[in-house]
């Protein structure tokens, strides 16, 4: 038996020649299936070894356009020499107007050079499936989640924070259009001690309006947003929760210019403030930093072109039980024990380096806890799959997030942790400086503001997400060739420009007639641009499967300048009908693929620049 691959490494379903799906490749993928399967009929070839035939695109043109190593694959099991077993195959494929020649290369590889004829139906195809081109069923069936900026609702969100956002809506966007079922989450941390020394840096910019005089903690949020809520707060309410700066402070931890620590001081500033407003006002202070952020990071995805299926609140979770549901599975598995007052888990078990603390001596569960609750409700709610985007500071966590699920019975293997690296933005050659807590960071929305959507969108996704990044603000804003995401969109919008002059000049577009007479395009420029065009469900395959939306952005640069170069070298607008039916035809292809790439980036597609 022989099965063919869909180059995801996966056995897919064979494709019809004549199914409006196929691509080229799948279709030498099936001339060669033929061929073993009548190798096999003649005792050329074994039955049942089952081997998988992977065809792939060549690196360089004088090795054709397709290469398939199933000889090397088969040589040692049927003890043959890879080349001979390669020679068998060639002769026994089934005979093709698409190929015009096969060549064995190397110690094996079977090569295929395929007729300007094979790629125009690429054009077809695109022009028939328009927004549709290039999407598969790769992962169809199979639920996928993705959580990702999962910023702590503390402040606004940094530049660091737009990479995250950029990759991962766009890794959900390559998810769903491979087939996938994708659930797109925010995971709110509402629940921790950031929020409470939120809370109360809020309440002491409110004290300082109300007129109260004191030195602000040192480890506390000193943004203007944080003024500015304190002074909602201030507005709202009067001096409703006004208490006085000697009652607060008096005999409180020191802070660190008096000596002390100044974690442990904002600590004991938190429970004085929880004691002297009491539950119910400590929420309502609590609740409105927590909202005043909340919106404006909501505000600040849409606006960036990225939106969720779910906002999932910490605090729910826990209110829910979850947290202590997930601490009883734990204790069932033996992997808890109880030492000094509080809980832990023996993630040592599982290669860690120390164990871990579940529940403090003073009975508050830990953001580890908490972490492993949620963990455990993604996989309840039935994902197939579940990728976490998280910060690169965040990866001796991931082993312990991983032990603690094999700990309570579920699949470690069904968690994908993607770990991304800051953007480094410069501007005139210098690095710009952030900070959360003390306030000095460039903001997305700052961001956004100088550059565009367009270009921060782009740029984000143009490395690898654990590959450094540095943000050149001024390439970003350049309008030229050396700006990738400026290069790709003029491609778009020179397209719409050549219908303009086609309108100028009192010519028609009979894209019937074009259809007509593709076989018309067999200048190298036309066969180059058709044959990129053709690999773009190939891209959208592999950028889901290994995760990398870069794989797509530097395709779309690539396409730009096949494109350019086309439109450099040749003359579209030209007298002859049939000529110039046919080479807009590949045009309005090639920008309806431009415009499908960019829309999975989050980029815009103009019609003029």
């Amino acid at each position: 038996m022989v099965t063919t691959s869909g180059g995801s490494g996966s056995p897919v379903e064979s494709v019809s020649l004549n199914h409006p799906n196929h691509r080229l490749k799948h279709h030498i993928e099936n001339l060669i299936t033929s061929a073993l399967a009548g190798l096999e009929a003649t005792g050329a070839l074994p039955s049942g070894h089952g081997a998988t035939v992977t065809v792939d695109h060549t690196k360089s043109k004088e090795h054709g356009d397709f290469a398939c190593n199933i000889a090397l694959v088969l040589a040692k099991q049927v003890r043959a020499k890879p080349r001979e077993l390669a020679e068998k195959i060639i002769k026994a494929l089934p005979a093709s107007g698409k190929i015009t020649k096969v060549e064995i290369a190397g110690p094996g590889f079977i090569n295929f050079f395929l007729s300007p004829s094979a790629y125009h139906s690429v054009v077809r195809d695109i022009l028939e499936k328009r927004g549709t081109f290039g999407h598969s069923r790769m992962g169809a069936g199979r639920k996928v989640q993705v959580e990702f900026v999962s910023a702590n609702p503390t402040g606004p969100l940094h530049v660091g924070h737009g990479r995250g956002a950029a990759y991962g809506a766009t890794l959900a966007n390559l998810l769903d259009k491979v087939g996938y079922q994708v659930h797109r989450e925010y995971y709110i941390n509402d629940a921790g001690r950031q929020m409470d020394i939120l809370a109360t840096s809020v309440w002491l910019r409110y004290l300082e309006l109300c007129g109260e005089k004191f030195d602000f903690p040192v480890n506390g949020y000193k943004g203007d947003y944080v003024y500015d809520i304190g002074a909602t707060l201030h507005r709202e309410n009067g001096d409703k929760y006004r208490q006085a700066a000697g009652k607060i402070f008096e005999d409180l931890l020191p802070d660190e210019p008096q000596g002390g620590d100044k974690e442990t001081h904002i600590d004991a500033l938190i429970e004085r403030a929880k004691s002297l407003l009491g539950t119910a006002n400590y929420r309502k202070v609590f609740d409105l930093g927590l909202k005043v952020i909340l919106d404006d990071i909501r505000q600040d995805l849409e606006e960036f072109g990225v939106n969720y299926d779910q906002w999932y609140s910490e605090r729910a979770l826990v209110e829910s039980g979850a947290a202590d549901r997930a601490i009883a599975r734990l204790k069932k598995s033996g992997h808890v024990y109880e030492k000094d007052g509080a809980l832990w888990f023996r993630s040592t078990d599982y290669g860690d380096e120390k164990d871990r603390v579940l529940v403090r001596e003073n009975g508050q569960k830990t953001y580890f806890a908490h972490d492993i609750a949620y963990h455990m409700d993604k996989l309840e709610r039935g994902n197939d799959q579940v990728i976490d985007i998280w910060g690169a500071d965040h990866h001796g966590y991931v082993p312990r997030i991983k032990a603690a699920l094999a700990a309570i019975g579920d699949n470690p293997e069904r968690l994908h942790v993607l770990l991304v690296q800051f953007a480094i933005l410069y501007q005139g050659g210098e690095r710009m400086q952030m900070s959360t807590r003390s306030g000095e960071f460039v903001t997305l929305r700052e961001l956004r503001d100088e550059v565009g959507n367009d270009a921060a969108r782009f740029f984000y996704v143009l490395r690898r997400c654990e590959q450094h990044m540095d943000f050149d603000l001024d390439l970003a804003k350049s309008q030229s060739n050396d700006n990738p995401v400026f290069y790709v969109q003029y491609a778009h919008a020179r397209i719409h420009s050549v219908f303009r002059q086609m309108q100028e000049k009192g010519f028609q577009h009979d894209p019937a007639n074009g259809d007509r007479h593709l076989v018309r395009l067999t200048e190298t420029h036309e066969i180059t641009l058709i044959q990129r065009l053709a690999r773009y469900p190939d891209i959208l395959e592999a950028a889901a499967r290994d995760h990398e939306p870069h794989q797509l952005a530097y395709y779309l640069r690539e396409l730009a300048y096949d494109f350019h170069t086309y439109y450099g070298t040749h003359t579209f607008l030209v007298d002859d009908p049939a000529l110039r039916d046919a080479r807009l035809n590949l045009i309005v292809a090639t920008r309806q693929v431009i415009a499908n790439g960019l829309q999975l980036l989050g980029v815009s597609a103009p019609e003029s620049m």
